[in-house]
């Protein structure tokens, strides 16, 4: 295994600035940065950070992961996002992975477990830091990776399909495929095409990643080469078999065309330029495929303009959306209002009590009564997730869970569906176990006008 695995290594490392496809675009002053501190980080991933002089007002966010024996900084010199943050106004992560093949951890049961620890937890900081100190906008980000990093870019996708809204993944294999056993980072049966499942199998892997998780699935994009001898082509079928199942959709495309020499792109979902799932297969291609990031940022939505007046987030055509902040009244916060942690909107945040009960509660109004969605943002920087009732005018109507955002810095916005009267209502959350809450920012409400 570790002789396959050198030949996987020695594979990725020959890729050159001739198979790469690079732009020409003005010089910039904007420098790549190495952060530290960003957050919690149980493998000790390094981070480095490039914020185009042309950042957004509200930018978009992308995690490049680089392949085995690659680093951040190579990554960033040898593709050309960094080009294209310069020309569109987005941010770039570049993680580096801190073990002796620098490969990304895609195959142990912690790196495959959604706040488990290992690499996937170190770039969830990553994004959260950046979240925190810039005004990115929570629907464009995105990740995109080859070989290793295309294998991370589908773990990130399985994790955290509330935090990624799409990815793109050159020559990766299918969630769960690396998963091995005995501290090994080489599956030979995945790494040979030979881990062949059901869709439905598939499907299911991703959606247990995240149990009872109902929201919006990131979309997907795939590359792989016909000839890839290192992570097989088979493997192409199986990632096309997981992410149309995840959408619920079949394997048959409902649009075919070829956008290059000896390319075939196949469309499911939706026959525009950013359907659910894309996958350009590449005739007579090893694993040394040319990174297409122009295509990919072109599939994220990266390359349009963004919202010129943005809401807090994003809510249904027709919606109206208010915020109401944890620390001002008449909001009410069993606990203290702290400021101490950086991230928070507003004036501070609520720190709820250790305690069943500790609860935070918010007034609201509804123009007129029906669906409203609610959107909480927190944090919980421990790997326990903290569970707590829903309470609306008094009944308990659901029983949320808060999960671990890697840090308390970092923060992630849950999503909810509820029922509200016409004019005032309450909003309880209510902690469930000796937990309490995780630190709660706001809430914000979208109801149709």
């Amino acid at each position: 295994m570790r002789t396959r695995a050198k030949g996987l290594l020695a594979a990725v490392v020959a890729l050159t600035a001739s198979a790469l496809m690079f732009l020409a675009s003005p010089a910039s002053a904007a420098t790549l940065t190495e952060v530290t501190n960003f957050g919690t980080n149980p493998s000790n991933l390094r981070m480095h950070l490039y914020v185009p002089d042309n950042v957004q007002a509200r930018p978009g966010l992308l995690v490049a992961l680089h392949w085995c024996t690659g680093t951040g900084p190579v990554f960033h010199r040898d593709t050309q996002f960094a080009q294209l943050a310069d020309r569109h106004g987005f941010i770039v992560i570049y993680p580096t992975a801190n073990r002796s093949s620098q490969c990304f951890d895609v195959y142990t049961q912690q790196a495959l477990t959604r706040g488990g620890g290992s690499d996937p937890v170190g770039i969830r900081s990553m994004v959260g830091y950046v979240q925190s100190r810039y005004n990115v906008d929570p629907n464009r980000i995105f990740a995109a990776g080859m070989s290793s990093g295309a294998m991370m870019t589908n773990v990130l996708l399985a994790l955290y399909p509330d935090v990624f809204r799409a990815g793109a993944a050159f020559a990766g294999v299918p969630y769960t495929c690396f998963r091995t056993t005995g501290g090994s980072e080489w599956s030979t049966e995945c790494a040979n095409g030979q881990i062949i499942r059901t869709p439905q199998q598939w499907g299911d892997a991703v959606r247990n990643a995240y149990p009872g998780y109902t929201g919006p699935r990131p979309r997907m994009q795939l590359w792989h080469g016909t000839n890839d001898d290192a992570l097989r082509y088979p493997n192409f079928t199986e990632e096309i078999k997981q992410w149309t199942n995840v959408h619920g959709l079949n394997q048959t495309p409902v649009f075919t065309d070829s956008p290059g020499s000896g390319q075939t792109r196949t469309r499911y979902g939706g026959t525009g330029g950013q359907a659910p799932v894309e996958a350009i297969s590449m005739q007579g291609v090893g694993h040394n495929l040319p990174i297409n990031a122009t295509e990919a940022i072109r599939f994220f939505g990266l390359n349009a303009a963004p919202p010129t007046s943005p809401p807090p987030s994003s809510p249904p055509p027709g919606g109206s959306t208010t915020r109401y902040e944890a620390e001002a009244s008449p909001a009410v916060c069993t606990g203290t209002i702290d400021s101490n942690w950086s991230g928070y909107s507003g004036s501070g945040f609520c720190n709820g009590g250790n305690a069943a009960g500790a609860y935070a509660q918010f007034a609201v109004n509804a123009p007129a009564a029906g669906t409203a969605t609610l959107r909480v943002r927190f944090a919980n920087g421990v790997t326990t997730a903290r569970p707590a009732s829903l309470i609306v005018n008094g009944a308990t109507v659901q029983t949320p869970s808060f999960e671990g955002t890697g840090a308390w810095s970092t923060w992630m916005t849950k999503t909810l569906t509820v029922t509200l009267n016409a004019g005032g209502n309450t909003i309880r959350l209510n902690p469930t176990t000796a937990n309490g809450l995780p630190n709660i920012d706001y809430l914000e409400i979208t109801t149709s006008s």
